[in-house]
């Protein structure tokens, strides 16, 4: 049981990291690369980030676009920490074990999105709260994916 509590807990650092540079890429790519915060949103209020007054329909394609992004540049840095700290490699050639693990990550990713959009588009949610949503999705996913069939456990 000990074992399982620290693995869960190095996890929860090294998902943290993976969490923060998801955002922190997302936030300011949806500030200056593709503008999909609205007027209201806590990162444009509190932090002076650039807003956009496009349609609630495409706030919601482009944070969909910049989370893509966060999402692989966190990965690369999630996957080496993880099999480093936290999972034992070696259940699949690492060529195998990474393209796996950004399969399960691009599901976990395809579920968060899939929130992401809803949230925007139905609700109106501000983009930065969907975010929010979406690591929610992806932590659960992620690690019953990485546990169970990526890494030796």
């Amino acid at each position: 049981m000990y074992k399982l509590l620290w693995q869960i807990a190095k996890y929860g650092v090294i998902g943290a990291l993976a969490t923060a540079i998801n955002v922190v890429v997302a936030e300011l790519c949806a500030a200056y690369v593709w503008p999909c915060l609205s007027p209201d949103d806590p990162f444009v209020r509190f932090l002076g980030f650039a807003s956009s007054s496009v349609s609630d329909a495409e706030r919601a394609r482009l944070a969909v676009l910049c989370n893509l992004v966060g999402f692989f540049l966190a990965n690369v840095v999630c996957w080496l920490l993880n099999r480093k700290f936290v999972f034992k490699p070696g259940r699949h050639h690492w060529l195998l074990e990474w393209l796996y693990f950004l399969a399960g990550s691009g599901f976990a990713i395809v579920c968060g999105s899939v929130a992401i959009w809803w949230l925007v588009k139905f609700f109106g949610i501000e983009t930065s709260y969907s975010f929010v949503v979406n690591v929610l999705v992806s932590v659960v996913v992620n690690f019953v994916v990485r546990k169970f069939f990526i890494f030796k456990g």
